[in-house]
């Protein structure tokens, strides 16, 4: 007799925000060192799959242009080998930033000799919906996992193959860097 577990009846939606809560626990307390490091693989595997990552963004322009969408909405949604380095780039810009985590944003000593502080925190799981531009996943994800955040992404139908493809990259480059697996996922469905 097999044992079902408490993710066997839930939809699959509620299973990846559940593997994401879980996932943000752990990553809120990881160092800057980790995030960045993660971060920078991010980037190298964006610029080492660039091809499969256009590739799999040509299904989306063709299909956009089968629909007859605009040029201007193409072209928000075309990723080039120059467009992919560009982003790889721009995750590097964030690893330069400052960690966020940690940061005390005010505080005060109070009469009684109580110090009190705000202190900046991870929120735990972060939802994005956006639509057909595919640079939106991976800006989304490195902010995300730079503030030690999960994050569920939901990109638009439009740019579902790029969205997937991109992903999968970001997921793979993280697997090794000692980040949750479930830090960054798709909301499930096209």
């Amino acid at each position: 007799m097999t044992t079902l577990s408490p993710y066997d009846s839930m939809t699959p939606v509620t299973r990846a925000a559940y593997r994401a809560k879980a996932a943000a626990a752990d990553l809120a307390p990881l160092p800057r060192a980790v995030k960045d490091d993660a971060l920078l693989a991010i980037a190298d595997a964006l610029e080492v799959r660039t091809s499969e990552i256009v590739e799999a963004n040509a299904k989306d322009v063709a299909k956009a242009r089968e629909a007859g969408t605009s040029e201007a909405i193409v072209d928000r949604l075309t990723l080039t080998p120059e467009r992919v380095r560009a982003i790889a780039s721009d995750v590097r810009d964030v690893v330069a930033l400052p960690d966020p985590v940690g940061e005390v944003v005010r505080g005060s000593t109070l009469p009684n000799g109580i110090d009190l502080r705000q202190v900046r925190v991870p929120l735990g799981v972060v939802g994005i919906i956006y639509e057909a531009r595919p640079n939106v996943t991976v800006d989304a994800a490195d902010l995300c996992l730079k503030s030690g955040n999960a994050v569920l992404l939901r990109g638009s139908a439009s740019a579902y193959e790029s969205t997937t493809a991109l992903v999968r990259v970001i997921r793979d480059a993280v697997g090794g860097s000692g980040l949750p697996a479930y830090a960054v996922q798709l909301v499930p469905g096209e």
